[in-house]
């Protein structure tokens, strides 16, 4: 309750400073402005863009942020209450940007993507505790990306987006989206390729699981620790015993962990089991380091492909 009355008094003190100032500076704006709430609605964004003049797209989660922990800073929501057009997922992460953007005066275009996805109940998992803060029993996962089926329909969704806010660019996001989209159905066949090859192990993530989508759409069996949105990453002594346990009888090799994870977990059942450990990226983020080397959702999605090539040997 005390966070929630914080956050609402830091939106309450800067409206109070932009109110004025923003509402009405859309006209004399030379840049389209468009903010992404994550990195993959960021990359995808700045592949439909590309090469067309007077846009900017940002990414508002930090280097290295947890998108569960995120909080807007004073500085975020003057950006959001100037920009053009807002990408948000949606779902539990994104629960601040309704409260944001129905605590600003101005119109401000939006696109939610999680309307656009085939969508899933969060898995269950392992380890009870990982239910006591939040139920998900009966809500959907917000992990949409995983899925490069969802990929696609995100990206012709923001497509369509920028498409009707700026015609006179229109066909060049079009020819921008047809490419990238082709670049989507070249990895996805990869991976189809991999997995057709490949074992049928089920995939061991001693840590959290957000890939329903993509366990889902080719048709993965796993087993994880935690959900997705789990708050707390902290194993119990059966939780750790039934990862060594499946590892060892399913004779498994690769035990994965998730970016921007201790790894402490990970590091246990691989000490006891001789497997080895790897990372399976959920592109959710990306390092200050990563962003500046021009990492991209497919190259993360290609180490993710070597990865699991390794797991269904």
């Amino acid at each position: 309750m005390k966070r929630i009355i914080a956050f609402m008094l830091i939106i309450a003190c800067v409206l109070g400073v932009i109110g004025c100032d923003f509402i009405n500076s859309g006209e004399d704006r030379e840049v389209f402005s468009i903010i992404a709430t994550n990195f993959p609605l960021y990359d995808f964004t700045r592949q439909i863009i590309k090469d067309v003049q007077g846009l900017e797209v940002r990414m508002l989660l930090p280097f290295g942020a947890e998108s569960h922990d995120f909080e807007p800073t004073p500085q975020d929501i003057i950006e959001i209450s100037d920009c053009d057009l807002i990408l948000y997922i949606g779902g539990e992460s994104d629960a601040w940007v309704e409260k944001v953007l129905n605590s600003i005066d101005n119109e401000i275009n939006t696109l939610k993507l999680m309307d656009f996805a085939d969508l899933e109940e969060e898995p269950e998992a392992i380890s009870d505790d990982s239910h006591d803060e939040h139920d998900h029993e009966h809500e959907a996962d917000e992990h949409i990306w995983t899925s490069i089926a969802n990929a696609k329909r995100m990206v012709q969704a923001i497509t369509d987006k920028l498409s009707e806010s700026d015609k006179l660019n229109s066909l060049s996001y079009k020819l921008n989206c047809e490419h990238y989209l082709q670049q989507l159905d070249a990895l996805d066949q990869e991976f189809k390729e991999v997995i057709a090859q490949g074992n049928k192990k089920p995939l061991v993530f001693a840590d959290r699981f957000p890939f329903v989508y993509f366990a889902k759409y080719y048709g993965l069996d796993y087993i994880a620790a935690f959900p997705g949105c789990a708050a707390e990453v902290e194993a119990s002594a059966a939780t750790v015993a039934e990862l060594i346990n499946c590892v060892k009888s399913e004779q498994i090799g690769v035990v994965f962990y998730i970016e921007f994870s201790n790894q402490r977990l990970a590091d246990t059942v691989v000490e006891a089991t001789g497997a080895k450990k790897l990372l399976f990226h959920t592109a959710h983020n990306v390092s200050k380091e990563e962003f500046e080397n021009g990492i991209t959702y497919i190259q993360i999605m290609e180490n993710n492909l070597r990865a699991l090539k390794e797991a269904l040997i």
